[in-house]
């Protein structure tokens, strides 16, 4: 599952193989780390789920994350023992997650969730921590937990995006921080100013530097060519040793007879490219394919002639170089096929109201259609073009339209490349416009690329543009396997991790049942007793100290971990992007949390209620342990489920399993 591509990605910083993610780099710099320091050496292929790691040292990388996957157990508790000061609450939050079987199934691969809901907890833990030591400002614990803070939100967010959640509820916390401050008169302007900078300086500035910092790492460490380069523009991929631009040197101006590579200026939508499999019927004319293609290939190779079929062969010794310039008419012809870039009427295959572009004519010979005026961005006629400089725009003689592509997957008869369209709509926009990237002409004296080199700014803004562009291309494929957020408090569907063979483990992601269910009575609960006890304080009812003293538990407490709760799971139902169950685990946490606090807050006003200590004292240590012990038996029942299950499958009455699948959706 999953491990392939984190697995990978760890053998790739032990190799320094520069490659591409959606993701941002410090889970897998650690996973690369923890893999190095454990004798792991970077050569295992990690090609599909379930091939063996027979002699590869893969213990260290899993072991790794199963340690930061079982530490969410005492953060929980020591949070929920700062929010509650209760010893019984922290108890029931920590055993709810020891016992959660979809927690330990996804702590124990090589995944980047269990990093990330390490720093998400810790973060929240420091938070929790320095919000109690209010009443100390500026003591060495005080500084100390700020700063913790600041370090865990540049370690969420530089695991996964959706680190950004932790950092709006820490920020909001902060504010309501800052506004109480600010209302307290008693306190010197300066000393609010004090407040204010110390913030500045651990919640914003520390966190920056932090996060920037391991995007310089990840950059000195990759510095091979590898699978990545094409997602970045030519400039950046001329830092990567092994790259067809890295210390080369090409012919500077573009000539008629030279082989090139065209590349889209847009990020992340790749080269000009063309192969030998047709538009399928009823999609356009039925000619050769034309799409953009991420990846170095020879299919990306185009030959550069004059429109006039007559002209002098230009690849021909003994004739003179001519320059192609700023406004001349073109043909670009394939090398791999011999078919020239072509436009017509015909309507594109994804884009309304753009037209059809395809490979048409036999060894370079077709027809009008095939002419393309090149323009360079805001040049005059008659300049000459250079090569990965120049921004050029193919202009189309017939129909007058612009060369571009959409950035729109093609179904699998495009093989999942990118469309190519011709637009009639002129406006200059990044997707219309190209540079010419490799340049082989023999003809041509060579100049050397080290002055395109980026500054570190620039990369680093250029790698989050393409993060971006990649999160948001993520979007589900006909026929794959996708879940929708309303699926995943219920528990409705689990997440196969492995095979089905009679023979093997089955490791199947699915929450404890008894878990999930109970935290999701808790939610509903705790918004009818904690808004009954906020209109009660509002209407200025007077309670008893006990009861005054835990609803000041469930209202503040509980209403921090509510927050966090609702910023972890309703984003997710505005991404367009492709969802699975394992979204929902850093929400889980919160959930479990604030089960611990409103179930002991619920026992210890029942207990205060009865008149009879002896009785109270009963009905608390029975309902906790009953809490307990029941969390445990359901983790009995369903810990095949993490650990693999083995024998008959689970309609076959023998199974393990057998009567556990209480819903139908449960494929295990």
């Amino acid at each position: 599952w999953d491990e392939t591509h984190f697995g990978k990605m760890g053998s790739y910083y032990i190799n320094r193989t520069f490659f591409f993610d959606v993701h941002p780099p410090l889970g897998k710099m650690l996973i690369g780390l923890a893999g190095y320091l454990s004798g792991y050496d970077g050569t295992f292929l990690f090609q599909k789920p379930g091939d063996k790691y027979e002699h590869h040292n893969y213990m260290g990388m899993r072991g790794f994350c199963a340690f930061l996957g079982s530490l969410l157990v005492p953060f929980a508790y020591l949070t929920v023992l700062e929010l509650s000061k209760s010893f019984p609450a922290a108890l029931l939050a920590a055993a709810l997650l020891t016992f959660d079987t979809g927690c330990l199934t996804l702590s124990q691969y090589i995944l980047l969730d269990p990093i990330l809901m390490f720093f998400i907890m810790a973060a929240m833990l420091s938070m929790v921590k320095y919000n109690s030591c209010a009443n100390r400002p500026f003591s060495a614990p005080w500084w100390f937990w700020l700063s913790m803070t600041g370090i865990n939100l540049a370690g969420a967010l530089g695991v996964k995006f959706v680190g950004l959640f932790i950092i709006l509820q820490v920020g909001w916390n902060t504010i309501s921080d800052l506004w109480h401050l600010f209302g307290d008169l008693s306190l010197p302007v300066v000393t609010v100013g004090k407040h204010l900078t110390a913030r500045v300086l651990c919640l914003i500035v520390l966190p920056l530097t932090l996060y920037t910092a391991t995007y310089a790492v990840h950059f000195m460490v990759l510095n091979k060519s590898g699978p990545g380069d094409g997602f970045f523009s030519s400039a950046f991929q001329s830092r990567l040793s092994g790259n067809t631009l890295h210390n080369a040197s090409i012919p500077e101006h573009l000539a008629y007879g030279s082989v090139i590579t065209v590349k889209n200026l847009r990020m992340a939508i790749g080269y000009l490219h063309s192969h030998r499999h047709l538009y399928p019927e009823g999609i356009g004319a039925r000619q050769q394919q034309v799409t953009t293609y991420l990846h170095k290939d020879y299919n990306n190779l185009w030959i550069i002639k004059k429109h006039n079929t007559n002209a002098a062969d230009p690849l021909d010794p003994s004739s003179p170089v001519e320059f192609v310039r700023h406004g001349d008419i073109i043909r670009l012809e394939h090398k791999e096929t011999s078919r020239n870039l072509h436009s017509h009427y015909h309507e594109a295959p994804l884009t309304r109201k753009h037209y059809q572009v395809t490979g048409y004519g036999i060894n370079g010979t077709g027809d009008s259609n095939d002419f393309w005026r090149i323009e360079v961005v805001n040049r005059k006629f008659g300049n000459r073009i250079k090569v990965l400089r120049s921004r050029i725009r193919l202009i189309h003689l017939v129909t007058g339209c612009v060369l571009g592509s959409s950035g729109k997957v093609l179904p699998k008869w495009g093989w999942e490349q990118l469309e190519v369209t011709c637009t009639p709509y002129l406006k200059e926009t990044l997707n219309s416009v190209w540079n010419v990237e490799d340049h082989i002409n023999p003809k041509l004296p060579n100049i050397s690329l080290d002055v395109l080199q980026p500054s570190f700014p620039e990369v680093l803004l250029e790698s989050h543009m393409v993060m971006i562009r990649g999160n948001n291309g993520l979007k589900p494929k006909d026929n794959e396997f996708t879940s929708k957020p309303w699926h995943w408090p219920i528990n409705y569907q689990g997440l196969r991790f492995s095979g089905i063979n009679d023979t093997d483990f089955r490791v199947y992601l699915l929450g404890n049942p008894v878990v999930w269910w109970l935290n999701l009575l808790s939610i509903a609960l705790y918004l009818v007793v904690g808004s009954a006890i906020a209109v009660a304080v509002q209407r200025g009812a007077h309670l008893p100290a006990e009861v005054e003293g835990l609803s000041q538990v469930l209202l503040r407490g509980g209403g921090q971990l509510l927050l966090g709760w609702v910023l972890h799971y309703f984003p997710f139902f505005l991404m367009g992007r492709i969802l699975y169950f394992h979204h929902y685990f850093p929400a889980m946490l919160f959930s479990s949390m604030l089960t611990g606090i409103l179930w002991d807050t619920l026992l210890r006003l029942g207990a205060w209620s009865l008149a009879s200590s002896s009785l109270a004292r009963g009905l608390y240590v029975v309902g906790n342990l009953g809490l307990l012990l029941g969390t445990a038996y359901s983790f009995y029942l369903f810990h095949p489920l993490a650990y693999g299950m083995v024998g008959p499958l689970a309609q076959d009455p023998r199974s393990p399993m057998a009567g556990l699948r209480w819903l139908e959706s449960w494929d295990f």
